[in-house]
């Protein structure tokens, strides 16, 4: 390579020669964070890499938040002390669906609203991405039959939609050369083809971070570059400012 110079363009959009991409305020790689390496590498500057992280908010709350006191989570933070300094986190997606009141829990939903008003207000590298809920009876054996009663109807509440939204956008941010790295928090394996896709395809790093103790999905990690766990510990360290500054919004309380 001595003797061969490669040509920076600097005006105002930056671009690498042969690369495709531009490193402007509509892409994440911007030239006031450093620039990106050739044919869609990791970036130069410091070894950094451009990630962008895939959150299935469901499977991070009942993995590794519901018996928790630690519901008021800095996504941003978390992720910072989770993954190594090399790692440029450019986009958080967060992935749910919106809950409904129950006779048992008639405030859940404003809990669940001012947790993500508070995280996009003090984190704007985060975008909520909604998903639904399927609510129908199903018949279902009982654990213990009295007699001649073996099933009783049963109210079902599924979600939906949210683990087919993450794998597309994981997809759709990898085939656009968004990211040099994706991080999926997930357990879910219907997420594992994309995953696959995205590292067979488009050669990026796929990196998964499992909530909780429980046992990781084999499919997700045979598709992962390193694998995180999310422990208590890192949950404590990890919380909003309560209130959140310059914003009339505070952990509900029980949180």
């Amino acid at each position: 390579m001595s003797g061969l110079a490669v040509p920076l363009i600097l005006s105002t959009h930056l671009a690498f020669p042969f690369s495709g991409r531009y490193l402007n305020g509509n892409t994440p790689c911007r030239f006031d964070r450093r620039a990106q390496g050739l044919f869609g590498g990791p970036c130069f500057f410091e070894g950094a890499l451009c990630t962008f992280v895939y959150v299935d908010g469901f499977n991070l709350y009942y993995g590794a938040l519901r018996k928790s006191p630690w519901k008021w989570l800095d996504l941003r933070l978390l992720f910072e002390t989770i993954l190594q300094p090399h790692h440029d986190i450019l986009a958080i997606k967060y992935f749910t669906a919106k809950v409904s009141r129950t006779p048992n829990d008639p405030s859940k939903p404003q809990r669940q609203a001012a947790y993500i008003r508070a995280l996009v207000q003090f984190r704007p590298e985060v975008s909520v991405h909604y998903g639904h809920f399927l609510t129908h009876t199903v018949s279902a054996p009982l654990a213990n039959p009295r007699g001649s009663q073996r099933f009783a109807d049963v109210i079902k509440t599924e979600e939906k939609g949210s683990d087919v939204n993450l794998a597309l956008h994981l997809l759709n941010d990898a085939w656009l050369d968004r990211y040099d790295c994706a991080v999926v928090v997930t357990n879910d394996s219907d997420i594992a083809e994309a995953m696959h896709l995205v590292r067979r395809h488009r050669r990026k790093r796929i990196g998964l971070v499992t909530p909780g103790s429980g046992r990781s999905s084999r499919q997700l990690a045979a598709h992962a570059h390193f694998h995180h766990r999310i422990r208590k510990g890192v949950l404590a360290v990890s919380q909003l400012p309560n209130p959140i500054p310059e914003a009339n919004i505070r952990k509900p309380p029980g949180w």
